[in-house]
């Protein structure tokens, strides 16, 4: 009995201490979880300055995130569907402190809030700013959208290093339709649905702010997920891409099909999003 109930002690310990900037993903349970059976996937793990991100927020974990640091936009999001009660719309965007100094703490923070425990330092190296979405012409395009939660992890979707420049038609039609469908589907037919949603970058298409290019604005946007049953055992996949752009339209995919389309921008093989391809 005594060692069944240290070990979650030990775990939350773990988790205070190591913040949300972690090697691997398979090394904490509480993010982990967010990969259905544990399966991370190949893709994006090669890419140059790639940082592991557990999305904490009110100090628990709510969804993962492969973050570029050079692009400073997302490779992708990974979370488990929840279903939405209202509420949780934040004002705030949030940064991740530990893109700014390791040893600083874990919970995603606003800006100003961090300016505020740090003054002067600059919070932008390896990560955008609010300040560069500011008149850019382009929306703060969620990735793991806040609409597929509940409060508190639909407040925690609000951090910048889950959002990309995403065209603002696109982003508020047929890729809001999209999410929307998903959210149907998932509360209807799974148990419980694990989701991936990423971004392709551009060869050279940037939010460039004082002559110094900031954030990539991505050429594609890109979704797909895996649904259980109440036993774990798949019952339905899918997937979409939509070009980031003002013609607005979303194409859906099989999961084989999104493999495909991701291996035009692989050097390495994409593999399986999800183990056993959600079979």
């Amino acid at each position: 009995l005594h060692t069944s109930t240290s070990k979650p002690l030990l775990r939350s310990f773990l988790a205070l201490t190591e913040g949300d900037v972690v090697s691997n993903f398979q090394n904490e349970p509480d993010c982990i979880k967010f990969f259905y059976e544990g399966k991370v996937p190949q893709w994006g793990s090669t890419t140059s300055g790639a940082v592991r991100l557990c999305q904490r927020f009110q100090n628990t974990y709510h969804f993962a995130t492969l973050y570029d640091t050079y692009n400073r936009i997302a490779v992708y999001s990974a979370y488990i569907f929840g279903p939405s009660n209202g509420g949780g719309r934040e004002t705030r965007w949030f940064v991740e402190p530990q893109l700014v100094n390791q040893n600083w703490g874990g919970e995603m923070k606003e800006g100003s809030v961090l300016e505020k425990e740090h003054p002067g330092v600059y919070q932008g190296d390896r990560q955008a700013l609010n300040e560069d979405y500011t008149k850019s012409g382009f929306d703060r395009g969620h990735l793991n959208p806040n609409g597929h939660h509940a409060v508190p992890s639909r407040n925690a979707t609000f951090t910048l290093t889950n959002v990309v420049p995403q065209n603002p038609k696109l982003n508020q039609n047929a890729w809001a339709n999209h999410e929307s469908n998903l959210a149907r589907i998932f509360k209807a037919q799974c148990d419980k649905a694990y989701v991936l949603v990423g971004a392709i970058p551009s060869a050279g298409n940037w939010i460039i702010k004082n002559n110094v290019k900031r954030v990539n604005i991505p050429e594609y946007m890109w979704n797909a997920y895996c649904c259980v049953n109440s036993n774990g055992i798949p019952v339905r996949s899918g997937a979409a891409i939509a070009l980031n752009t003002d013609q607005n339209s979303v194409e859906e995919y099989t999961l084989s099909e999104i493999v495909e389309f991701l291996q035009r921008f692989s050097n390495t093989p994409v593999g399986e999003l999800f183990y056993n391809q959600c079979q």
